[in-house]
């Protein structure tokens, strides 16, 4: 006969946060993804635009298309590399962070409940 652990306030509100934290981990992984797919298609874009030989190319803002000094464009299809890059280093810092609190939590709750609990994904 397996003996059974008493779940206490404290406990469930630890099982509840890592559950939160877990959410969290998803969505941010799924913000990565979207984030390093995006940086990809403006580098390859940014190459496009020097490929060109015209001195004026298409942009497109919002939903128009616009013609541009091929530098301006370059400069703006940096500045949004620029952007999407630091934008994935803030991700992967918030990754950390809340991997670090998962673990925490994880060895709290373990030592606790043992095998009676799983806080695997």
């Amino acid at each position: 006969m397996s003996a059974t652990v008493d779940v206490k306030l404290e406990d469930q509100q630890k099982i509840n946060a890592f559950s939160r934290l877990n959410t969290k981990m998803h969505e941010l992984e799924a913000q990565l993804a979207a984030k390093k797919s995006e940086a990809e298609d403006l580098d390859e874009a940014g190459n496009e635009v020097m490929l060109l030989d015209d001195e004026v190319v298409p942009y497109v803002v919002g939903e128009c298309l616009v013609h541009l000094p091929r530098e301006e464009v370059e400069e703006k299809v940096q500045q949004a590399l620029d952007e999407a890059q630091a934008r994935i280093r803030e991700i992967e810092g918030e990754m950390r962070d809340v991997r670090a609190r998962m673990q925490e939590l994880k060895t709290t709750l373990y030592a606790r409940f043992g095998s009676s609990i799983n806080l695997e994904d």
